[in-house]
């Protein structure tokens, strides 16, 4: 009884408010490639019927869903780690050359902690190879960040127009052990 009492006083985890605001937003289409940073979102989008959850081979085909998405009405959002924005870069041009709305939520990987040297390249890259096409990126490192920082790429995105980049640092989501 105690421990229901405790779970009830527990503030929501970061990661399920962030789900809860995509689906007030009426984001409904979650393209991902599987990730550890995402699981909470990834999980959540599997088992809500109101949304469809896709799982993709390689995180360029999130770029033609969310495309494909906006044409048919509808709201998406890519849900990849830092390494998979190398394979969207050529994709990123549909977003460009479209005008489609683009929102992005990245899992950073090569800064803060990390202990994989593999990662840190691309890691270190991400912002300005987004940047260099023409995506906004705003960053969340702490939990009380993450809905504010949402909350506005959802306005950039779904009012303005924009592509934008969320990157999830690893201040936030924590260093993977190597």
């Amino acid at each position: 009884m105690e421990a229901l009492a405790e779970a009830r006083l527990e503030k929501p985890r970061w990661q399920d408010q962030l789900y809860d605001l995509l689906r007030a937003h009426d984001v409904a289409q979650f393209a991902y490639v599987p990730d550890a940073g995402h699981q909470v979102l990834i999980d959540r989008s599997l088992a809500d019927p109101g949304a469809y959850s896709v799982a993709l081979t390689t995180e360029e085909e999130g770029v033609a869903l969310l495309a494909g998405a906006d044409l048919g009405g509808a709201r998406g959002v890519l849900l990849m780690q830092s390494s998979g924005v190398g394979n969207c870069i050529n994709m990123l041009s549909l977003v460009k050359g479209g005008l489609f709305p683009f929102l992005t939520l990245i899992s950073m990987r090569g800064d803060f902690g990390e202990g994989n040297p593999w990662q840190f390249p691309m890691g270190q890259a991400v912002q300005k190879v987004l940047e260099a096409m023409g995506v906004i990126c705003l960053r969340a490192e702490r939990p009380e960040d993450v809905v504010p920082t949402v909350s506005a790429a959802l306005t950039m995105v779904f009012q303005s127009g924009e592509a934008v980049a969320v990157l999830l640092t690893q201040k936030l989501i924590g260093a993977k052990k190597f």
